[in-house]
C-alpha cells in the first residue's frame, strides 16, 4: 500500500512546528525520519497514525485520506507504534497484543482461534513468546517496545508507523526489530547502499510489493538507518531538508548542517551500505530553524 503525505503543516499553540512536508513511501518501502531531537518528526508520525490532525495538508493511503475514514477501516489498513505506550492498567502481554485484532472483529467479538495464532505468531516474531503470561506494567522498557511491536504486527497492517522503536532494545534486539521490518521482502537481501533500489517510484512499488507492509519510522541512529530504509528524508527544525537512498542522502556536508558533526563515510565489509564515524566540529554548524 502507497503512503502519501501531502504538503503537511502543523501549528501548536500558535506555532508551526511543521511546513509543508511532502514523502510518498512506495508499497512495500521502508522509509526512514532522522533529524536531530525537537526536528518535527515525532510530530508528522502522530498526524500520520492519527493522533493528531494536521493544520493542512493530506495523508493518504493509495489516494484515500487516511483523516476521513472510519476509525476501524483506518485501523485494519495502518498499525503504529508510538514512543509513548500510554498503558496504565496491568494487562498480560497476551492480552496487550490482542488488542491488535480488534479493528478486525465485528463489534466487541471474543477473539477467535484464528486471532489467537496470529497473536502467537507476532510474540514469537519478536522473541517474546516466553512472556505471555507476564504483567505489560512489570516488564523492562526492552520487552515492553517488543511487546508494542508484536501488537501491531497482530493488526496485521498495510502501513506500519513505528517512532524510535530500537528504543530501549540492546543492539541484538535492534538489528532482530529492523530486521522485521524487512521480513519476507526477498529484493531487500542485500545492501541499503545498493544503487539498484533507488529506482523510480514506479519500480519501487514493483520491488516492494513482494514484501511486508510499507513502513515509517523514525530513527536516531543513522547507521541504522543506512542499513534498514530504502529512503531517508531528514528533517531539521521542522522542514524538510534533503530525500534520497541513504548513500545519497548522508554526506559530510548535510551531517554537518543538520547534526553539527563531522562523518566520515565507510561501506560494510559484507553489506556495502554506507556506515558513518563521527567526530564534533570545532565549531559545530548552526542547525536549520523554523
Amino acid at each position: 500500500m502507497r503512503l502519501d503525505i501531502e504538503d503537511l503543516s502543523v501549528d501548536v499553540a500558535g506555532r508551526r512546528l511543521v511546513h509543508d512536508i511532502a514523502l510518498r513511501a512506495g508499497s512495500g518501502r521502508v522509509i526512514g525520519l532522522v533529524g536531530p531531537n525537537g526536528s518535527g518528526k515525532s510530530t508528522l508520525l502522530r498526524c500520520v497514525y492519527r493522533a493528531l490532525r494536521p493544520s493542512a495538508g493530506t495523508v493518504r493511503l493509495d489516494g484515500a485520506d487516511l483523516h476521513a475514514m472510519d476509525v476501524r477501516e483506518g485501523a485494519r489498513l495502518l498499525a503504529a507504534v508510538p514512543q509513548e505506550n500510554g498503558t496504565e492498567f496491568d494487562f498480560t502481554v497476551a492480552e496487550i497484543v490482542a488488542m491488535g485484532r480488534l479493528p478486525h472483529q465485528r463489534g466487541a467479538g471474543r477473539a477467535s482461534t484464528a486471532d489467537r495464532a496470529v497473536c502467537e505468531r507476532a510474540l514469537t516474531r519478536v522473541g517474546a513468546q516466553h512472556l505471555a503470561d507476564r504483567g505489560f506494567l512489570g516488564l523492562s522498557g526492552g520487552e515492553k517496545q517488543r511487546v508494542l511491536i508484536a501488537r501491531a504486527l497482530a493488526q496485521e497492517p498495510r502501513v506500519l508507523v513505528l517512532d524510535e522503536p530500537t528504543n530501549h532494545l540492546d543492539i541484538a534486539q535492534q538489528l532482530e526489530v529492523l530486521g522485521l521490518l524487512r521480513d519476507g521482502d526477498a529484493h531487500r537481501a542485500g545492501s541499503a547502499g545498493d544503487t539498484t533500489r533507488a529506482g523510480s517510484a514506479e519500480g519501487a512499488d514493483r520491488t516492494g510489493s513482494a514484501g511486508g507492509p510499507t513502513v515509517l519510522t523514525a530513527l536516531h541512529d543513522l547507521n541504522l538507518a543506512a542499513v534498514h530504509c530504502d529512503e531517508l528524508y531528514v528533517i531539521a527544525g521542522g522542514r524538510l531538508v534533503a530525500s534520497g537512498p541513504p548513500h545519497d542522502v548522508l554526506t559530510p556536508q548535510l551531517l554537518a548542517e543538520v547534526f553539527g558533526v563531522r562523518a566520515h563515510r565507510v561501506r560494510h565489509p559484507e553489506s556495502g551500505a554506507v556506515q558513518l564515524l563521527f567526530d564534533r566540529l570545532p565549531h559545530p554548524a548552526p542547525r536549520a530553524s523554523s
